[in-house]
């Protein structure tokens, strides 16, 4: 979810090695705790920081950590495209835990409540184990039966149930996210930071798919319906190509040019 749906913001990057005055965190560490459920990834963070593990301990870390991230959590916009997407997806599958969820997603109630409850999973849902989070593929099975979807199990699965796997799409930013989604037998468009791209240039780790933005993404290259798309999004897209028109012919657009251009762009 973070780094998908919603930006992928420098501050709450910097916040985990800033705690201690410690430089910003590189993206070779970033990488490793993507995707990771909290005290996992908080456990790798500080073994990539001694000075920071020998003065406090995980627990230490986690309630410092969060006390000072709930008002960054707040702030984070929505990445380019979230919205548009998430009016065709179904189901959420995050490695946050259930308080970290609402904290990160109360304030976009324009994209999270698209999701109906029972179809958002958590890494502290009671569908998925202790210390079965990502790259296990447990949790994108939990989300696929939350659907209602007969996708059998992390460790039993019928040629009738794998195949309804592969009905399934999974769009993640994280490697582990990534891994999780190819072990549960779905397409994974993968949709990494260009600096997490940077580490992996001529890797896909299984992904059907790797893409820069999730602007970039064609449903009906898949066999399904393009996106739909907002009133707001259909002008902000129109006033765009009308400023660019009247720059390259030294004219403003009349008005009905934006109907026409859009309705032709978005039929």
């Amino acid at each position: 979810m973070d780094g998908l749906l919603k930006a992928r913001s420098g501050p709450l990057q910097r916040l985990g090695a800033n705690l201690h005055g410690c430089d910003e965190m590189s993206w070779e560490v970033k990488a490793g705790i993507m995707g990771k459920v909290q005290r996992e990834a908080a456990e790798y963070l500080l073994s990539h920081y001694p000075d920071v593990a020998s003065k406090m301990t995980v627990e230490e870390y986690l309630h410092e950590r969060n006390h000072m991230q709930e008002e960054l959590f707040r702030k984070v916009e929505p990445m380019t495209g979230a919205v548009a997407l998430v009016r065709a997806l179904t189901s959420l599958a995050t490695g946050s835990n259930n308080i970290n969820f609402a904290l990160k997603t109360s304030h976009l109630p324009e994209i999270f409540d698209l999701f109906p409850p029972t179809c958002i999973l958590t890494a502290d849902s009671p569908e998925i184990r202790p210390g079965r989070g990502k790259p296990n593929p447990d949790i994108f099975l939990a989300a696929a039966h939350s659907l209602g979807r007969d996708v059998g199990t992390a460790e039993a699965c019928t040629d009738a149930q794998r195949a309804e796997r592969r009905r399934g799409i999974v769009f993640e930013d994280a490697v582990p996210g990534v891994k999780a989604g190819v072990s549960a037998g779905m397409h994974v468009v993968w949709v990494p930071d260009d600096n997490l791209r940077a580490l992996f240039p001529d890797e896909d780790h299984g992904a059907a798919h790797v893409i820069s933005s999730l602007e970039e993404w064609r449903p009906e290259e898949w066999g399904l319906p393009a996106l739909p798309v907002s009133r707001l999004e259909r002008d902000e897209y129109a006033s765009e190509e009308t400023r660019k028109r009247g720059d390259e012919e030294g004219s403003e657009g009349a008005p009905d040019e934006i109907g026409t251009g859009t309705s032709r762009t978005h039929a």
